[in-house]
């Protein structure tokens, strides 16, 4: 088992949905994962926030973010 920290730290849907995907695959697979948002990534904390927005591989953060907060997948701001 492997301990993986992604960083979120710009605002951008892209990033945030890759984040929060490649999370998900790491805690699923077995490992401890952790997420941290820093700077404007800080704006993902916001429970009012849209994650149906679309990326261009048609994904989006509401993807992957239920899954890690079921999980309890720390995630700290």
């Amino acid at each position: 088992m492997a301990n993986f920290l992604f960083i979120l730290s710009k605002d951008g849907n892209e990033e945030a949905t890759r984040c929060f995907q490649f999370a998900k695959i790491a805690h699923s697979q077995g490992h401890r994962a952790d997420i941290c948002l820093i700077n404007d990534g800080v704006r993902w904390a916001d429970k009012s926030r849209d994650l149906t927005l679309k990326t261009g591989t048609n994904d989006c953060a509401e993807d992957y973010l239920p899954y890690l907060v079921e999980h309890r997948v720390p995630i700290a701001v």
